[in-house]
Formats: structure tokens, sequence, C-alpha cells
């Protein structure tokens, strides 16, 4: 099932109707959808990259669109839609670890952390941000930052670099968005203990 969620994504990127999908499923994969939105973002950065900064932005408004619905979810609807939905892709138990670290600043953590590197997955950090009732405004900004700072940096590379920066993308900006999160990180529990 997934496999053939994947060819669809893929084919989409050529497709005339490919900003509407991105959009789809920038703002489905925020909250339910099991497949990242880059699979269809490069793709489409690589074949216009003229447009790449227009794909960061509809991919970027989407995606915040779509935790906000995650968020509403988990705090309204978390037992009829969001665990059943949790334990279909087998995530329940990663939500109970995480939940039993929530606390404003391991929240935003997870926040940045997903939004940049999908760790731990998006839809289960805005679900579980809902669950916790986490500050809606807090919510929205960090969104922004992370997942505008994920698309708009792979925007830029892929335009300034093309096909020869895939590679390197697949392979090491998971780990490079890590690092970035840890020391932004470190600096917020560091500025925290100072106050």
């Amino acid at each position: 099932m997934f496999r053939a969620l994947y060819d669809w994504t893929l084919r989409q990127a050529g497709s005339p109707r490919a900003e509407p999908v991105l959009g789809a499923i920038s703002f489905v994969e925020s909250s339910v959808f099991p497949i990242p939105a880059d699979v269809l973002f490069v793709p489409m950065c690589l074949a216009r990259p003229d447009r790449a900064m227009r794909y960061a932005l509809i991919a970027t408004v989407t995606s915040v669109l779509g935790g906000i619905f995650g968020w509403w979810i988990g705090l309204y609807f978390f037992d009829l839609i969001a665990r059943p939905m949790l334990e279909f892709y087998g995530k329940m138990d990663a939500f109970e670890a995480l939940k039993t670290q929530t606390g404003e600043g391991a929240i935003l953590l997870m926040l940045v952390t997903s939004g940049l590197t999908h760790l731990p997955p998006m839809k289960v950090v805005t679900i579980l941000s809902g669950v916790v009732a986490f500050d809606l405004k807090l919510f929205i900004l960090s969104a922004i930052v992370a997942r505008g700072g994920r698309f708009y940096l792979l925007a830029w590379l892929l335009r300034r670099f093309g096909p020869a920066i895939t590679g390197f993308i697949e392979r090491r900006l998971p780990w490079i968005a890590l690092g970035l999160c840890l020391a932004l990180a470190a600096l917020w529990f560091g500025l925290k203990a100072l106050h």
C-alpha cells in the first residue's frame, strides 16, 4: 500500500495539477498522511527551479495548516480519530512515550525536530500537542519556523545545486538539521537556566 502511495505521489510531480497536490499532501502529511511532502516537493523543484521558492511557500503554508488540523484532532477528537490512526500506523507506542515527556520545552523541541527532520513524525507531534493543549500561538510559530526552514532550505539548495545535491540531501540533511535542532535546544535551555 505504501509503495503505491509513494509511486502515485511521484507521478504527481510532473502533472499540471502538481501545485494543488503538493498543497494537499503537505497539509495531510502534518496530521494523517504517511509519506512526507518531500517526495513531491524535491522533483517539482528539480523540474522547475524557477518556481522552487513558490513551491516552498505552498508547502510551508499548507503544512502549518495541516499541523493546526492535527493539533485540533488531538485536542478534541483523540479517541475518535487519532487513536485508531496511530494504532493503524503502529505509532501508538511512540505517541505514549512522547506523551510522558511532555513539558513546554519538550513539545517545542519535538515540533522543531519533527518539522525539520521528521523525527519524531510530524503527525504524532501535532496530535500530541493538541492532546496536552500546547499553546496554539507558540505551536503555529514553531511550525512556521521549522517547516518553512526545511522547505526554503531545500528549495534554495535545489535551485543552487540542482540534481547534484539530491544525494547529499537524502543522506546528510536530516543529520545536519538534527544537529542544528540540538544546538538550538541547548541554547534554549541555557537561556532558560540563566533566567
